[in-house]
């Protein structure tokens, strides 16, 4: 699976968030694309980069309740009326479509009766509308929150999940959790070279074994569920 992520931010060498998110979508199949850092915007370029990546999201601090404009002029350009459903070619269909945004308000502000009186999603919605129009699957919005005040343990948390949102199969269930950190861990391995790192394949070794046991546990349970059912 390719993921691309177009971001817009129009300082975006001083934003301590997006360069955190720089780093962390450094990762194989994962194409970083700053819209604001475009000269000449090559529309037919753009269009083509669409088509061949499997996961796009959009990635953006909250302007407003809405993107920075280098996101609305990139969309009013790229995802013409043709392209996104007029030409009958479906384009953009079946791909994934995903946000990541993030705000210097609290999370627990964006509901009915906090302060923004509005829920991040709903401000969301305009964007989801687009990826439903162009029949793309639509992902949970990633909402950071506040990045400035998180810890060290925090921001790795963050750095994970970030990670997972970016190149994990969804759904976002337990299985696909584990067959993600299963193929992280055995392919940051390999790039250990000739270092020995016994303790690094009793981990690897550990973890696949557990989630083999934990599997096995599934399969009896569900047979002595059906069990009583019959």
């Amino acid at each position: 699976m390719k993921t691309l992520v177009i971001v817009s931010h129009p300082e975006i060498n001083n934003s301590q968030t997006q360069q955190f998110l720089l780093q962390g979508a450094k990762l194989q199949d994962v194409t970083w694309h700053h819209v604001e850092e475009i000269s000449d915007l090559d529309v037919a370029q753009e269009q083509a980069l669409l088509r061949e990546n499997d996961r796009i999201i959009f990635q953006f601090p909250l302007y407003w309740y809405a993107a920075p404009e280098g996101l609305k002029h990139w969309e009013d350009e790229v995802l013409t009326r043709n392209f996104v459903y007029g030409d009958g070619d479906d384009n953009l269909s079946d791909k994934e479509f995903g946000i990541v945004v993030s705000t210097g308000m609290p999370l627990k502000e964006f509901r009915r009766g906090g302060s923004e009186n509005i829920t991040i999603d709903q401000i969301m919605a305009p964007y989801f509308a687009i990826a439903d129009r162009a029949k793309m699957k639509i992902l949970p919005t990633f909402t950071i929150a506040q990045f400035q005040y998180m810890d060290e343990q925090q921001q790795m948390q963050l750095l994970i999940d970030y990670q997972r949102f970016l190149t994990q199969k969804y759904p976002d269930t337990l299985s696909n959790r584990q067959a993600w950190f299963e193929q992280e861990f055995a392919d940051r391995f390999k790039n250990f070279n000739d270092t020995n790192c016994t303790e690094c394949e009793t981990v690897l070794n550990t973890f696949i074994q557990r989630r083999e046991d934990l599997e096995q546990l599934k399969n009896t349970i569900d047979l002595i569920k059906q069990g009583e059912d019959e």
